[in-house]
């Protein structure tokens, strides 16, 4: 899952468009089918997901796959890590719990990356119960768990292999073979075999896809793929990474500028800097840094997929234990702004996020800190009938400036001597019917 910082950088400044330097698919439509609005009823509603690197990796806290594909370490080095991934403390319950508490309503769990060690006892290539002390399936017991804590169970899998023998690409600078059908046949039955295992076992709610970008959507049979799992589970969700054929865009490590043009996206970041665990990686982010994150992305309609990384004991490192409690606390405090919301207004209209309910007849304003003077609202044509600071009681003051018959005024919302919360505030705005914005140019024909 890791590129350059410059491709990385860039797949943020196109909005969503690429992640980790891989094409995306998917596309605006201009209508969505029922039952696509069906499908992807709960992913919308639920916008927040936890991520979870697990992986041999994280025995010597090198990157993922990445570390031996561009010559950072040698392969045989890397594999080495085999030996010492244990997962003797991993409390699968324990992490469904968790997550339960940030108030995540999903996880994705990192089942086989690129390195192709898979996590459960694959009748097919390298994994984790034949080849590590870890001696068991570690994918069921956790989707299992998560089951029990009520969340929807996602499945990340690589497409790419770079440590089977029938697969073209070893690392950056060496490949295998050029054109071998044969070979490559096999992985195809390879993979899309791994995939039959992980949909009769666990039938997941959601396919997270990564490593396609070095074949074409015809070379990894990805339509047969979707018609495939969607035979386990006709309404399985699946990002865009089997390409061609994803349902939602998958920015990484910072909200876009402007809305991705996909309906329905997901912020995929890192609570550090690394995606698996890495020992000597010390740059968490604070709770309000991805409280606020986590607002700017709901903000404009995606959901926030946040990565932790788990020993190889199967432990969780206390740094994101905290963050993830923390997001948690802060969520239970506001849940009606946050789940079932849509995107907000526009920053031109507020500066800061927002989300409105469902019936559009209420409209959240994140508050970052203590505002220096009341909150402005722009371009509101709505008459605003309460307006509450979430979490306290009694209505706040507003003031209209400036209103007139064709261009609304300026709406100015006083907190003075309110409870503010430390990380962000909320308010409430109830309007008189479903959010209305003004859109129409400046006309000097409206002047008096």
């Amino acid at each position: 899952m890791r590129r350059s910082i410059a491709t990385r950088i860039l797949s943020v400044a196109l909005a969503g468009l690429s992640f980790g330097g891989m094409a995306q698919t998917v596309a605006t439509k201009p209508e969505p089918s029922a039952a696509e609005v069906q499908r992807m009823q709960w992913f919308k509603d639920a916008k927040l997901g936890i991520f979870i690197h697990w992986g041999i990796y994280a025995v010597d806290g090198i990157d993922e796959s990445w570390s031996f594909f561009n010559g950072k370490i040698s392969y045989p080095d890397y594999m080495k890590q085999e030996h010492g991934f244990t997962a003797a403390h991993y409390d699968p319950q324990a992490w469904a719990d968790l997550i339960k508490r940030s108030g995540a309503r999903y996880a994705v769990l990192t089942t086989r990356h690129h390195d192709g060690v898979a996590l459960w006892d694959s009748k097919q290539g390298i994994n984790v119960v034949k080849d590590t002390p870890a001696g068991r399936d570690l994918v069921g017991p956790f989707v299992q768990a998560l089951r029990k804590d009520d969340l929807k169970v996602g499945l990340y899998y690589s497409l790419a292999d770079w440590s089977s023998p029938d697969y073209d690409v070893f690392t950056r600078k060496e490949k295998r073979y050029s054109k071998d059908p044969v070979r490559w046949q096999r992985f195809l039955g390879y993979y899309q075999g791994q995939l039959r295992e992980l949909s009769e076992r666990y039938r997941p709610d959601l396919w997270w896809f990564d490593g396609d970008w070095e074949h074409s959507a015809a070379e990894w049979q990805a339509d047969k793929t979707r018609d495939m799992l969607r035979s386990y589970n006709p309404g399985v969700v699946i990002n865009s990474r089997l390409p061609g054929n994803g349902d939602y865009a998958t920015p990484e490590q910072g909200p876009p500028i402007t809305p991705p043009a996909a309906r329905y996206w997901e912020l995929c970041l890192t609570t550090n800097d690394s995606w698996g665990y890495q020992q000597r990686d010390k740059n968490f982010k604070t709770p309000t840094q991805v409280i606020g994150l986590f607002v700017d992305t709901i903000g404009m309609g995606g959901n926030l997929l946040l990565d932790i990384g788990a020993r190889a004991d199967g432990t969780i490192p206390q740094e994101q234990v905290d963050i993830l409690t923390a997001l948690g606390q802060w969520i239970q405090r506001y849940p009606e702004a946050i789940y079932g919301s849509s995107a907000g207004v526009p920053k031109d209209y507020y500066a800061g996020s927002s989300t409105v309910s469902a019936d559009q007849r209420t409209l959240y304003l994140f508050v970052n800190g203590k505002p220096n003077g009341p909150v402005l609202l722009k371009g509101l044509m709505n008459k605003v009938v309460d307006a509450r600071l979430l979490g306290s009681t009694g209505s706040l003051k507003t003031q209209l400036i400036g209103n007139s018959v064709n261009i609304p005024g300026l709406l100015y919302i006083d907190l003075a001597g309110q409870a503010l919360d430390p990380q962000m505030s909320v308010i409430a705005l109830k309007l008189d019917g479903p959010l209305k914005l003004f859109k129409k140019p400046y006309d000097k024909t409206t002047e008096s």
